[in-house]
């Protein structure tokens, strides 16, 4: 890594050169000059704006219209296109804020408040230029000549011409082409020097990847960077190969000027446009009504978005229909947000239509539950969890069996069953890999004609309507005999009152469950007699005890935690519990198959991990834990995390992470356990307030015995404490020490550090000496120091948590925690 980031250096410096070259002619912004939006009461100007009048730097109109950003746009007639921005996930700016270059850097006030001021750029600072080639540049105070800040190495989703994409950023789309926040998209480097393209909110595993450069140019070796020069050629440095070449450059018409950009757009397509200007005796028209038309898309990704991996989102499927491609809903589902429009919508997510709790109660005989929808040409690039040849009328009757089968593709004789949600669907005609989709649906659901679309190129949807045919069968048959009748009738009233006794048993319950809750209700008897009276007890929780148990014919190993600290407070933990799990599922959470209430009695039926918790492994064991093992449980638990926070459809705080809270099974992949009992935060807020009641010693951040609202942050938090008990094997508070400075896990793993004594914090025998990894130790000492820093907003991100673990994000030196 450090002899790539040398190549890069060197790499840099003659575009340092040519910088200090056109800087000679630029404009100058000297210290003490301000900048104020167009709505403020002031004199200031709102922006910077280069020699050529092509770029600006300074406030733009927010995509709400409410506030603004700072950042930098292209200036073509009426139209800004918006290239760079600063802070781009902050809050809108108020109109009573200045931007001012000061000694320090360029500073953001808003407001009168101290507390409101942000450094844009935090670099000693002389003077500054808005460039001519769309650069913000910052000299150092000693020569006017030397740049200590650029926009060019901080670039968002777009580089222009003479910018680099280099090992050391990326690009992120924006959310949409007038909110200029984190998207759904990015491009990076990988550590192999492969540039690739996923899904934000993704595993960030080949499976999601879209885009990657190996794929044009798989024998390309050595530092990579991708650079766009002021001739419009896209092309990838060392060794030069091009993803796009402008053979137009030499045959424009006399007296233009082009700008080009290559923008990650918020569709996940990789473009590249030109800009064209005409120049009229010197001066560039830039204002011309016209100007909008001379924009053109050079070359592009992808011709097809449907190829893109979450053009649409989960439960929906992409088709691409003369050139256009759109989402659609599958058959039985519909979307989220109801004022969605149901089809052209990008980033679609959709749901299911109807309740499927009956699946799991009807005892073997779910085919009679539903029947199947079926679309042809389909291509689901996502793993199956169950995969098997068999023909088309076998797969079909498999999966309306399986109560864990949302959906299934029947491909080349291949039965493929997946849960839900299904992601990474599309329509792909006249092609050999696709395969018939196949569909649950209740029996006697109504596929409406105008479900998905009244295109003639939509996807044919084939209703296997078994009970209507038995209906038709039966109207036919008039000679059928009385016995069977009173057969066919006696199992409809049955299956009628058992509909009814469920619905009734939720009405009484009054829970409130949406219609997505797929949790089975157990009584209070299947649970006493699944768990043998409550005799086996294998750990407690924050409310009660868990007991291990069996279940159903197959004598699936359950636990049972018994809710019995029951007041009011713990009746709403239990609800939000139940509603914040059923909608949850990722391999490393405990599942939650079900759920009992009677009366005071309230249980909940998680999946038996087999292997204890963390804290077990951790700290009663003597077993040797390898560094590479060691590494995968902080990953196993981050990702959990981070699926709380950030990709689950309720934001969820965990509040209580810790080794017991974490649980293993037979393969040692981490699960974490009790997150239910967590508050929610509302969709609106950020942060809840902490219960004074719920002190957990050593895993609690600072802000929280503060009495201070506590965010995502505080879990952050409690898993650098988790993060350095892995590491170090002991308990993040120990009395029994050496020295004083040895109780606080923490502090002694910061002085451990900064002495570079690391071996410190590990106990090894000879066979483990072997096996020790010090880069991997020193990379989760640091990552976990930078965690359980006291000032939140210091404190990373899960998915940067994740990242700097993995390799692929620099971890930066942690400053003391107590800082």
């Amino acid at each position: 890594m450090a002899s790539n980031r040398i190549h890069v250096l060197f790499l840099w410096l003659p575009f340092c050169v040519a910088l200090a070259a056109e800087a000679a002619v630029e404009k100058s912004i000297w210290s003490g000059d301000l900048l104020s939006p167009p709505d403020s009461n002031t004199t200031n100007p709102s922006s910077w704006v280069s020699s050529s009048g092509h770029f600006a730097f300074g406030f733009y109109r927010h995509g709400n219209g409410h506030g603004y950003a700072i950042g930098i746009w292209l200036i073509a007639g009426t139209n800004e296109t918006v290239v760079w921005t600063a802070n781009r996930d902050d809050p809108p700016i108020s109109s009573n804020s200045t931007l001012q270059l000061t000694v320090d850097g360029l500073l953001l006030k808003q407001g009168s408040d101290a507390q409101g001021q942000v450094y844009v750029a935090s670099e000693p600072a002389g003077s500054a230029s808005m460039l001519d080639s769309g650069n913000f540049v910052i000299y150092s105070q000693e020569s006017s000549f030397f740049v200590v800040w650029q926009s060019f190495h901080h670039p968002t989703d777009t580089i222009l011409g003479g910018q680099n994409l280099t090992i050391l950023n990326q690009l992120v789309s924006s959310r949409s082409t007038s909110d200029r926040s984190t998207g759904h998209y990015y491009l990076a480097y990988q550590r192999d020097n492969n540039l690739v393209a996923y899904p934000v909110n993704s595993s960030s595993q080949p499976l999601d990847a879209y885009w990657a450069s190996m794929d044009y140019f798989p024998y390309m070796i050595g530092v990579e960077q991708l650079s766009l020069d002021t001739k419009g050629n896209l092309c990838f440095i060392a060794p030069t190969q091009c993803l796009a070449t402008n053979t137009h450059h030499q045959n424009k018409p006399q007296n233009t000027s082009s700008i080009y950009r290559a923008t990650l757009d918020v569709d996940g397509n990789l473009r590249l446009y030109e800009h064209l200007f005409e120049d009229v005796e010197g001066s560039t028209i830039t204002n011309s009504p016209s100007s909008s038309s001379l924009v053109h898309t050079l070359w592009q990704a992808f011709t097809d978005e449907c190829q893109i991996k979450g053009f649409c989102g989960s439960n929906s499927f992409c088709s691409n229909i003369r050139g256009n491609a759109r989402c659609q809903c599958y058959p039985g589902f519909v979307p989220y947000n109801t004022k969605t429009s149901y089809s052209n919508a990008m980033f679609l997510e959709c749901k299911l239509n109807y309740t499927k709790d009956d699946c799991e109660r009807s005892g073997g005989r779910n085919y009679l539950l539903y029947n199947t929808v079926s679309l042809e040409e389909m291509r689901w690039d996502d793993c199956p969890y169950w995969a098997k040849p068999m023909s088309m009328e076998a797969c079909n009757k498999s999966c309306k069996e399986d109560c864990d089968c949302g959906a299934a593709l029947y491909t080349n004789g291949q039965c493929n069953k997946y849960s839900l949600p299904v992601r990474y669907g599309r329509k792909v005609p006249n092609a050999s890999d696709t395969g018939m989709a196949l569909f649950k649906v209740p029996s006697g659901y109504v596929i409406g004609k105008n479900t998905t679309t009244s295109s003639p190129k939509n996807p044919n949807a084939i209703v296997n309507n078994q009970r209507g045919l038995i209906l038709i069968l039966a109207s036919t048959l008039g000679s059928i005999s009385f016995l069977c009748v009173v057969f066919v009738v006696s199992i409809f009233f049955i299956y009628r009152s058992q509909v009814h006794r469920f619905t009734k048993l939720s009405a009484s319950s009054n829970l409130g469950f949406t219609e997505e809750c797929s949790l089975r209700s157990f009584s209070f008897d299947e649970l006493v007699k699944a768990t043998s009276g409550f005799t086996e007890e294998v750990g407690r929780g924050s409310f009660g005890a868990v007991y291990r148990g069996t279940i159903g014919e197959n004598s699936k190993r359950i636990a049972v935690k018994r809710i019995e600290k029951f007041v009011d407070e713990g009746e709403r933990e239990f609800r939000a519990e139940i509603t914040a799990i059923s909608r949850t599922h990722h391999r490393n959470l405990v599942k939650l198959i079900g759920f009992c209430i009677e009366g005071s009695r309230k249980l909940l039926v998680y999946e038996y991990v087999s292997n204890g918790s963390l804290a077990n492994l951790l700290f009663k064991t003597k077993k040797h834990l390898p560094w590479k093992e060691r590494l995968k449980i902080a990953l196993d638990v981050a990702r959990g995390v981070q699926y709380l926070h950030e990709e689950c459809e309720v934001r969820i705080v965990h509040c209580n992470l810790k080794p017991h809270n974490i649980l293993m099974d037979e393969l040692l992949t981490a699960k974490i356990s009790d997150f239910g009992l967590a508050r929610l935060s509302k969709p609106e807020l950020s942060s809840i307030r902490p219960d004074k009641n719920e002190v957990r010693t050593g895993y609690l951040a600072p802000e929280w015995q503060k009495e201070a609202l506590a965010s995502v942050k505080a879990d952050v938090f409690s898993y650098g404490i988790v993060l350095l008990e892995i590491v170090c094997r002991r308990r993040s508070i120990e009395v029994n020490v050496p020295s004083p400075e040895e109780v606080l896990l923490s502090s002694w793993a910061y002085h451990c550090f900064a002495t570079e004594q690391l071996h410190k914090l590990v106990a090894y025998n000879e066979d483990e000496k072997q096996d020790m990894d010090w880069k991997t130790l020193e990379r989760m000492v640091k990552v976990g120091l930078l965690c359980v820093q006291d000032d939140p907003s210091l404190r990373p991100s899960m998915r940067n948590v994740i990242l700097m673990l993995e390799g692929w994000k620099d971890v930066p030196i942690p400053p003391s925690p107590s800082c």
